[in-house]
């Protein structure tokens, strides 16, 4: 029996997010913002209480004082359909390092959407809404891109075995293919990647992420409001406009 007749395709409908390091905290934002008034004595804020200083962050996030929030570095493993990638790689105060398809044989895990996912788009760009598909819809999508996948993946397979060099071979791959990644980052670029990634009524400003990346950004800040929780909380009390 060959590669190509005992794959074994798996679908999932999720993501995986995790963070793997961090060095932040509300009191990184503290010792930044008041160097420039106290110099080199803003280093004694490393030991003080954020929660004393709760009005200094939100200050600085109410006025968009953002620099102080740019002291602070997290890495997340990121696990999530390729095209979720390609929209989260617009993101350009991210350092990136992602899996290559040049160098390993990539594994069969491809994305389905799940029965929550809304699939049709109603009006116009900038005003536009997605509504519920109907039980026809989502069978057809989910037979339709199983179907789609498992094909690909089988003439990406026959290709490798054929001899096909990787970089070849993967041609034939949907962006529904599974990739992992870090992600590297300050709060202030989290922040904006937020902004725009995550749809929230209190927002000050509207955004209308594909779902897909927003179910990243969400597992993304739920880890970063651990380690910051003050500095989370002036995010969403100023509207979550990123200073």
């Amino acid at each position: 029996m060959t590669g190509a007749e005992a794959m074994d395709v798996e679908f999932r409908s999720d993501v995986d997010v995790e963070l793997i390091k961090s060095a932040a905290s509300d009191a990184d934002v503290l010792w930044a913002a008041r160097v420039s008034t106290k110099g080199e004595s803003s280093l004694e804020e490393l030991k003080a209480d954020p929660e004393r200083s709760r009005g200094l962050i939100n200050y600085l996030m109410r006025d968009r004082h953002g620099t102080p929030f740019e002291h602070s570095s997290m890495t997340f493993y990121v696990k999530a359909p390729i095209f979720v990638f390609r929209e989260f790689m617009r993101h350009r105060t991210f350092s990136y390092n992602e899996e290559s398809g040049r160098y390993r044989r990539l594994e069969p895990v491809f994305y389905v959407p799940g029965p929550e996912r809304k699939l049709v788009q109603e009006g116009k760009p900038g005003k536009y809404v997605f509504v519920d598909g109907t039980p026809e819809q989502h069978k057809l999508v989910t037979e339709a891109t199983m179907e789609s996948c498992r094909r690909s993946y089988r003439a990406y397979l026959e290709m490798l075995e054929a001899g096909v060099a990787r970089e070849v071979a993967r041609t034939v791959l949907p962006v529904g293919l599974y990739s992992s990644m870090y992600a590297t980052c300050n709060a202030r670029a989290l922040m904006n990647f937020l902004s725009l990634r995550t749809k929230r009524e209190d927002s000050k400003f509207p955004s209308f992420p594909q779902r897909e990346i927003e179910m990243v950004a969400e597992r993304m800040e739920e880890q970063w409001a651990a380690l910051m929780p003050l500095t989370h909380a002036a995010f969403e009390a100023n509207g979550r406009v990123a200073p």
